[in-house]
């Protein structure tokens, strides 16, 4: 549960600092009302996960999704602003739920750094998860307003594969420090850090670059199926990154 609920609350951040970096002005404010409703649900199951877990995470979960309700009820009446006040305190109170419910408990002073490097690999994780899901769901928006300008899907690629580039760092420096404190490392455990590699970051990054090209003929449809597969990518990664972190002292 403690995974699942960080995958939630990590995507919900991400997602709404995506729509919050959209423009209201080349968007239409459909796709910002419906899409508060999947970080509504993503708030709400994390919420749900973390009632044994942790209180206080779950508070801000509720209010997470509290705000994006709020939020699309917002957009549905074209309040832009309010609506984007809105998309801003979701991804607020989804990061700092994801934050102080860590997946490995850290208490002494020796490791704070460690710790700090943890948190800033939660919002890195994050980004990756959601600017990329944002995008996919903008691309299928095209399909509802075909007219809309693609300048607004690119710069959220473009800021997708920033927010790869910078977690790539993230965890390939924490990789380094974990085979340099580990003794020994398993077959399996190497199996999993090649598929959180090759498809998770590489394969992603790869895809990002594909549906670039592909908004140059211009087309959205493909670049959207491309996009979906981006999706399924970050989701295997990033899934894949909780799974190796929950077990060791870096972020992976």
């Amino acid at each position: 549960m403690q995974i699942l609920a960080q995958f939630l609350l990590r995507l919900a951040f991400g997602l709404a600092t995506g729509m919050g970096i959209t423009s209201s002005r080349q968007v239409t404010s459909g796709f910002f009302r419906n899409h508060l409703y999947v970080t509504l649900g993503l708030a709400t199951l994390a919420a749900m996960l973390l009632a044994s877990l942790s209180t206080t995470a779950m508070w801000l979960a509720v209010a997470a999704a509290i705000f994006s309700y709020v939020g699309a009820a917002a957009w549905l009446y074209e309040a832009r602003r309010l609506g984007k006040v809105m998309l801003w305190l979701v991804a607020a109170c989804s990061l700092t739920a994801a934050v102080i419910n860590p997946l490995v408990a850290s208490t002494t002073q020796a490791i704070a750094s460690i710790q700090l490097w943890s948190s800033f690999s939660v919002a890195t994780s994050g980004l990756v998860l959601g600017l990329t899901m944002a995008a996919m769901l903008l691309g299928h928006w095209y399909l509802n307003a075909p007219g809309m300008e693609l300048a607004p899907l690119r710069y959220l690629l473009a800021a997708a594969a920033v927010a790869l580039l910078i977690q790539s760092l993230v965890v390939g420096s924490g990789l380094v420090a974990e085979i340099s404190a580990r003794p020994s490392v398993s077959i399996a455990w190497l199996l999993f850090v090649v598929l959180r590699w090759s498809f998770g970051i590489c394969g992603v990054l790869a895809l990002l670059w594909m549906a670039w090209r592909t908004l140059d003929i211009p087309n959205t449809q493909s670049a959207t199926g491309i996009l979906y597969v981006a999706v399924l990518g970050v989701f295997i990664g990033e899934l894949t990154g909780l799974l190796l972190s929950a077990e060791s002292l870096y972020p992976l």
